[in-house]
């Protein structure tokens, strides 16, 4: 064995086992993993599948974000047709007399037309001691539109009270 220029023991002679274990690390196999992958890189079925769920978590993220949209949509029209039913009902409650016995409004909205029903009844009220309530109608208003072709309908009932029916 012969010491180098940096003062290292070791053999010159390229040709002996010994300089040759030292430099593939077979004396040390923590080290020739990492020596193999630091010359090599990641091989191509790692590559393909850091590639595959990349894919996979992008499209369940695209997904995701498509069904708060659609949610988002959904809500925004059912707020439309509820404003629709409220305000039908402001107009029927500050409107002196009875109310209609039936009625059929067509509305415009921003997703389509929306018929409004409006149907009313005498409530038959009765007080404590049986006598009826005159005057106390109960109002339907039933909301019917179309979402992707399928019939929707939201309705809500109210009391109207009118003296001297």
């Amino acid at each position: 064995m012969a010491i180098d220029a940096q003062g290292r023991a070791g053999s010159t002679n390229r040709s002996e086992p010994d300089w040759r274990s030292r430099a593939i690390g077979v004396n040390r196999p923590y080290l020739k993993s990492t020596r193999a992958r630091c010359i090599h890189g990641f091989a191509l079925y790692e590559v393909l599948l850091g590639v595959l769920i990349f894919v996979i978590g992008v499209l369940a993220l695209g997904r995701a974000a498509q069904n708060c949209l659609n949610a988002s949509m959904l809500t925004a029209e059912e707020d439309g047709i509820r404003q629709v039913l409220s305000n039908r009902m402001a107009e029927i409650q500050a409107t002196p007399g009875v109310p209609d016995a039936a009625k059929e409004l067509k509305v415009d909205t921003g997703y389509g037309i929306v018929n409004v029903i409006q149907k009313t009844a005498p409530a038959g009220l009765k007080e404590p001691e049986g006598a009826e309530l005159n005057g106390v109608n109960v109002v339907t208003l039933t909301a019917k539109w179309l979402r992707g072709g399928t019939a929707q309908s939201k309705s809500i009932e109210f009391y109207v009270y009118r003296m001297g029916q």
